[in-house]
């Protein structure tokens, strides 16, 4: 794009580069191409208008991925939905199977919409034509003998004539003598470099494939950096992104772009404005100051922008997390839906991940969607199937038509997946509960993350992400389980600064305690089942439990059941990370105290009252005090026994554990299936058969939320079906307070209120 033939009308322009070598995307011959003192002009910078008689043409080939030999770089742009990242597969079986090929996306096509972008973004796909290693060779030669007469013009010219070199001889190229001096005249000769040279040489060091954290580059940012005011917005535009096709970060120069952009905005152009929004988000960071400019040149563009255009400005807003107002974001989706279908499958993707950064749920776009994926989905990539679903889940939007066609398409390029799609994909499917006609579909994923272990240890979170996807599912594979609770692992991940993974690792943890009762293996220490389960009620303390829905709730409860004893706002499975309001009530009705010592959170799902308090443990507690008679007789609900008793009809005494103040703490979660435990008790110990007993009765009493559903619908999310699943198997009878019916209570009278939450409380005892 940035390579065309210059006619002879160079009055007209701006400036002329240093000297390069042009190619002419119109084959002209080789004499209308300008010659200065015998040397060949250089084309690629340049800042022209296309006014007047100037030509400037853009290329219609496809840009080329960046070559990026930083390792660093590497990985982190790959975890930051970087579209250059590709995934290096081997098979089993000694490599035999057939490997599929991934789709290459064309993640700069947007610089095709217009000619304007030619003076300001560099054509990877337009590459000078190569020279042979002999005329490279000349060109090498000249460095010693120009020595320290070499002038940055010098500098500049070789270093064009040698980036010509076939790429085959690169690493012959860099590994000369005669070239390593030649970049260190270049840093010489730095100072003496004009803005324009300057970008000539950043140029050829990317055609030269320089490894992007190469000295010469540090000196080479600080020195543009300190030319920024000397530079106007299409040099200073071009610089970013001959830096982004080096694949090097440059905060240090970004910072100078942002703060130097405030005085271009109101001549700002199209190419100019979609440019600098890409260039923002490859950056991944957008100043807060800027994104009311930002929002007000959008919507001046608005309708002037072409299908790729918006595209590019979605990704750009997405990766440099820009919240735009909500009508803004509106509007811009109403023009990507205006010609949804001229949109390429990469800028289709880009707009659903400025919808999940956004939450916006945009039904036009999204209708659209039922018919654009599973239109497009065959000839997709990887990481867009993974995106299109991945929004659907954080738009809690389970569609039939777009679910099953990325799930279809998704089987045979699950060997392409990293372990960021393999995870995200499982999340994903398992949030939205969505489980594809293909049996085998969990299954490959699953495998896949066993075939990616190695990018565990760099991305941790990528394999608590699949694990709790599938524990929504109910699927449990418990090699990865181990894995992911071993200590090795769970040390590893708590040390990643980026991320805090304490959450996940506590709610993986309480899964395995519920749903794995023969399981043996790892397990997250106390402590730090503690430590998280703190945090997460204190969270709660501040936020949930001072909603006026819970309040309401808690309140018109307590009333209704005689008291605040009798209702326990905690959480009773911490790692599910979400409270509930707890009741008990005896085999006829009547509400049995709970909230003895206060509200108190429970560390870990052992100490909750579906493990700790089991008959045999009261079998087991031989210190105490011996229970009454007529105490007996209300847990049996019999008649008191007054006359005298027999070993075959009576029950023996049984004993209450004693404890020490300070340990209450840990025994009020047994207490409360007490009588439960000790009828067990002593009915096993008499032989007597209590065939009349009905074991109270113990109420977790939700209050829902639109968010615990998938979009419209009262179909369950995986987390809060997941929660549900393991509160039953924890002993309790759910009760959900639906927001359909108890949000339009709170302007109800207090009568209407109680007459709710009777029925529902009672209408489970059946």
């Amino acid at each position: 794009m940035a390579a065309c033939t210059l006619f002879l009308r160079l009055p007209k322009l701006r400036y002329v580069p240093c000297l390069r070598k042009a190619r002419s995307v119109y084959n002209k011959p080789e004499n209308e191409i300008v010659e200065q003192d015998g040397k060949r002009a250089t084309l690629k910078h340049r800042e022209t208008s296309s006014q007047g008689d100037n030509r400037l043409c853009s290329n219609p080939s496809l840009y080329l991925h960046p070559v990026r030999s930083s390792r660093t770089f590497q990985s982190h742009i790959a975890d930051d939905d970087d579209e250059s990242y590709t995934p290096q597969y081997q098979s089993n079986s000694k490599n035999t199977q057939p490997v599929p090929t991934d789709v290459k996306m064309q993640t700069r096509a947007f610089t095709r919409s217009r000619m304007e972008y030619a003076s300001i973004t560099l054509d990877l796909n337009e590459r000078p034509p190569p020279i042979g290693w002999e005329q490279a060779e000349m060109w090498l030669q000249k460095v010693p003998v120009l020595k320290n007469t070499m002038k940055a013009s010098d500098v500049c010219l070789i270093l064009a004539e040698l980036s010509c070199c076939d790429p085959d001889k690169l690493l012959l190229l860099k590994t000369d003598q005669r070239f390593i001096t030649l970049i260190r005249y270049c840093f010489e000769n730095l100072r003496r470099f004009t803005e324009i040279q300057l970008l000539d040489v950043l140029q050829s060091f990317v055609w030269l494939q320089l490894p992007s954290d190469h000295f010469i580059l540090n000196v080479h940012e600080n020195e543009i950096s300190q030319r920024v005011n000397c530079m106007s917005l299409h040099q200073l535009l071009l610089a970013a992104d001959l830096w982004r096709c080096i694949g090097r970060r440059v905060p240090q120069f970004l910072k100078h772009l942002y703060d130097s952009v405030n005085l271009y905005w109101e001549n700002m152009g199209v190419s100019e404005f979609v440019h600098f929004l890409y260039i923002m988000g490859e950056g991944r960071h957008c100043p807060t100051d800027l994104i009311a400019p930002v929002e007000k040149v959008l919507m001046h563009h608005l309708e002037k922008l072409k299908p790729e255009e918006v595209g590019a400005i979605c990704i750009g807003l997405f990766k440099s997390k820009s919240s735009l107002s909500m009508d803004a974001v509106t509007r811009l989706v109403d023009k990507a839906h205006s010609f949804v279908e001229e949109m390429s499958d990469f800028a289709m993707v880009n707009v659903l991940k400025y919808l999940r950064f956004t939450y916006l749920y945009h039904n036009d776009w999204m209708n659209a969607m039922m018919q654009e994926v599973p239109r497009r989905a065959q000839k997709m990539d990887v990481k867009g199937l993974m995106h299109v679903v991945l929004t659907c889940s954080a738009l809690h939007y389970r569609n039939e038509h777009i679910l099953r066609a990325v799930a279809d398409n998704m089987m045979p390029l699950v060997p392409l997946c990293r372990s960021k799609d393999a995870g995200k994909l499982l999340w994903s499917f398992g949030t939205v509960r969505f489980i594809p006609p293909n049996p085998n579909f969990y299954a490959s994923l699953t495998d896949a993350l066993r075939q990616r272990k190695d990018e565990f240890e760099q991305y941790p979170e990528h394999l608590l992400t699949g694990l709790l996807g599938l524990a929504f599912v109910s699927q449990f594979p418990e090699d990865l389980i181990a894995l992911a609770l071993s200590p090795a692992f769970v040390s590893l991940a708590l040390n990643c600064a980026k991320l805090d993974l304490r959450k996940d690792f506590f709610t993986l943890d309480g899964t395995v305690a519920l749903e794995l009762p023969h399981w043996v293996g790892p397990r997250l220490n106390g402590e730090l089942r503690a430590e998280v389960a703190e945090m997460l009620w204190k969270n709660a303390q501040s936020t949930v439990c001072q909603k006026e829905e819970t309040l309401e709730a808690e309140f018109g409860l307590q009333e209704l059941l005689g008291g605040k004893k009798f209702v326990m706002k905690r959480m009773i499975l911490p790692h599910t990370r979400s409270i509930d309001l707890e009741v008990h009530l005896d085999s006829t009705g009547q509400p049995i105290p709970v909230n003895i010592t206060g509200n108190k959170v429970t560390a870990s799902p052992e100490n909750s009252l579906s493990k700790s308090s089991s008959p045999q443990d009261w079998e087991r507690m031989n210190t105490g005090v011996t229970l009454s008679d007529a105490f007996i007789a209300q847990l049996t609900n019999s008649k008191k026994v007054t006359g005298p008793q027999t070993p075959s009809l009576a029950c023996q005494s049984v004993l209450l554990p004693r404890v020490d103040p300070d340990e209450d703490a840990k025994l009020f979660n047994s207490e409360l299936d007490l009588a439960h435990g000790i009828t067990h008790a002593l009915t096993k110990q008499s032989g007597l058969r209590c065939d009349n007993y009905r074991a109270p009765v113990k109420l977790a009493i939700q209050l829902s939320s639109r968010n615990h559903y998938c979009y419209h619908s009262q179909y369950l999310l995986g987390f809060h079906a997941l929660k549900r699943r393991q509160l039953k198997l924890a002993g309790y009878r759910v009760v959900v307070l639906n927001y359909r019916d108890w949000l339009p209570l709170l302007r109800k009278s207090h009568a209407e209120k109680l007459a709710y939450l009777r029925k529902k409380v009672y209408g489970n005892l059946k």
